[in-house]
């Protein structure tokens, strides 16, 4: 590690050193570090090819020096490339190759070919349609993203303090330190358009406005990284890949707010991403960006991280607050706003990960820049996960005002297997459900909230013909149900009551006026519930029964139209075709199969259990399910 920088020009020096290093690498290989290709096994990718570059003798830099070799191999854990779908990732530059679905055994080959050799393997590359795309730009799901806050995730080492500073890591800070004031940082963010990415997309310059004309001891800058929405993983990617950008801009917010302290409250399933920022904290500061008197100046910051025990409702803040307190995590009633009396009772600048790693591109590019990058209202970019069932699944950035098509055709591949678009379900359990007449509607917080969704924080489960949406709805209200705090009643009671009435419908045991007794509660709770979170508990339910009503009322009618819902299953068996083999009774575990022998069957319905044992074995096709 580098002694501590005590001014503007020691940092600038360091950076023309760490820059120069970084030329002087003849091959980077980018060793995707995420969680997702974690759990496909790139760390053991990783160590193999260290392993087989100290065995050749390779110069190498695994952790990034000042005066490395000359034409060295620099081997690095990279943060998420977002092609989750084609992991384990492996990027090689200065080409800008992307290699996919990379195996133990392809390393050898990778080190004599690539490394050495500078040739490229053909069969490692992205096929499409018989296409190759050698280049990680050329890739269809990369083409038509823009990436701003993703732009270091998968460039640059993600524990490395020293790439981040060449990679311009921290001109920003420099900039609000040494050449602006407080007033202009809050200007810049509020020209900027920037609106909080964790849901409500409420403007991030006014609430630093606010904290900032406040008169106050003490006052806090708060990151939100409890991020608990079922198939959403932005958060956590920005904050392993590129931990250091969510750092600075909370350095940015507290030097433009007068605040000394902040906390990054992220939940104990994200292990990687605390360890990561845990590791990011403890580079700043050894080098002087985070502590005291940083950089020779009287602005002094300290950042603190807070494990959430895995509570959905601890991503409402001012329950994630209450959880920082040591208090139970439950919502508080507003106002006070959290501006004016929020952590410890001070003043607090709550906003997102995804929100504070806009900050320093702002600061360096300029608030136009970033308003041109959107649309009206709307400016910037927006991270999302896209999971579910589509070709390309993994973690994109496109501007505000990208079209659903243009999401789930250009960059996702369509649906998987042909299968035909149905809806997808945006925001999570706080969300609702889009159709296919929503697929040119553009994704920004405006354009959903008028048809009845959120942007949320981001989270996009695609849904394709086969999926029952009455299942869907159920789903997240088993979830919102199973997460209320449990604090206030409309919540509480509420979403057990729809969650039982959802149930019963699926079971086959509905009755034709629970669909408005699903409305009515619906419309109880989101005008009484107490926080944000119980307020939107209900809008899965409200676009599923919005768009596809008939599901519901098919349902009460005793069927599934896509044939998922088990209870409304009937297996039955053609007696025009059976010819009394008894294969099938004799693999029915409850006996629900009767009849003699070369003669057609029957199945007792109310014995059967739909398991679909017998369906596999008759040999002449005669049993089915509907």
């Amino acid at each position: 590690m580098h002694k501590r920088l005590n001014s503007r020009q020691e940092l600038a020096t360091l950076r023309e050193k760490v820059k120069a290093a970084l030329d002087r690498q003849k091959v980077k290989l980018l060793v995707c570090a995420g969680t997702g290709c974690v759990a496909g096994g790139s760390l053991n990718i990783y160590n193999r090819l260290s392993e087989l570059i100290a065995e050749r003798n390779l110069p190498h830099t695994v952790e990034l020096q000042v005066e490395p070799h000359d034409d060295s191999v620099g081997l690095k854990k990279c943060g998420c490339h977002g092609f989750c779908e084609m992991g384990p990732l492996l990027r090689i530059e200065p080409q800008g190759w992307l290699y996919t679905k990379v195996k133990l055994e392809d390393c050898e080959e990778i080190i004599e070919r690539t490394v050495i050799g500078g040739e490229i393997i053909e069969r490692l590359v992205y096929h499409k349609n018989g296409q190759a795309y050698p280049r990680q730009d050329d890739i269809p799901f990369y083409k038509k993203q823009t990436r701003v806050v993703l732009e270091n995730c998968g460039h640059v080492d993600a524990e490395s303090i020293e790439e981040y500073i060449a990679k311009d890591g921290y001109t920003a800070f420099e900039r609000v330190l040494f050449d602006m004031d407080g007033d202009e940082v809050v200007a810049a963010i509020k020209d900027s358009g920037l609106r909080g990415r964790g849901g409500a997309g409420f403007p991030a310059g006014i609430k630093w406005e606010t904290v900032r004309k406040l008169e106050s001891d003490q006052k806090y800058i708060l990151c939100n990284g409890d991020e608990g929405d079922p198939g959403a993983f932005m958060d956590r990617s920005i904050m392993e890949g590129d931990p250091h950008r969510v750092i600075e801009g909370m350095m940015i917010a507290g030097a433009a707010v007068g605040a000394s302290e902040g906390y990054i409250y992220v939940r104990a399933e994200y292990p990687l991403a605390v360890s990561r920022l845990e590791r990011a904290i403890k580079q700043a500061k050894e080098l002087g960006l985070l502590g005291e008197n940083i950089l020779g100046t009287e602005f002094c910051f300290e950042i603190h991280i807070n494990r959430g025990a895995g509570a959905f409702v601890c991503g409402e803040e001012t329950a994630l607050i209450a959880s920082i307190e040591g208090e139970r995590g439950f919502p508080r009633v507003r106002p006070p706003l959290t501006v004016v009396k929020g952590l410890f009772g001070k003043p607090t600048v709550p906003n997102n990960v995804e929100t504070y790693a806009n900050v320093p591109s702002i600061i360096n590019r300029g608030a136009e820049w970033f308003k041109n990058l959107g649309k009206p209202g709307n400016s910037g970019t927006k991270a999302f996960a896209l999971t579910g069932n589509i070709e390309n699944t993994g973690l994109i950035e496109v501007p505000m005002g990208t079209t659903l098509r243009e999401i789930i055709y250009d960059i996702g591949g369509g649906c998987r297997d042909g299968a035909e678009f149905k809806a997808v379900q945006i925001g999570g359990p706080s969300g609702g459900c889009l159709t296919r007449e929503h697929l040119d509607l553009p994704l920004d917080f405006d354009s959903l909230k008028e048809v009845g969704a959120i942007i949320g924080s981001g989270g996009l489960v695609v849904m394709d013909e086969h999926t029952c949406m009455v299942e869907v709805a159920r789903f997240f209200m088993h979830f919102t149900q199973n997460e209320s705090c449990g604090k206030c009643v409309p919540c509480r009671e509420g979403t057990k009551r729809m969650l039982e009435i959802l149930e019963r419908i699926v079971e086959g045991k509905g009755e034709p006026e629970d669909i408005d007794t699903l409305a009515e509660l619906s419309d109880m709770i989101i005008n009484t519930s107490l926080c944000g979170l119980g307020k939107t508990a209900p809008n899965p339910v409200q676009s599923t029964l919005q768009y596809f009503r008939d599901e519901y009322e098919a349902h009460i009618n005793g069927t599934c139209p896509t044939g998922n819902c088990k209870k409304l299953m009937k297996i039955e068996i053609d007696p025009a075709t059976c010819k009394g083999c008894t294969k099938c009774s004799k693999v029915c575990p409850v006996g629900a199969i009767s009849g003699k022998v070369k003669e057609p069957h029957v199945i007792d319905q109310s014995k059967c259990i739909k398991c679909e044992a017998c369906i596999p074995v008759c040999p002449f096709k005669s049993i089915a399910s509907a």
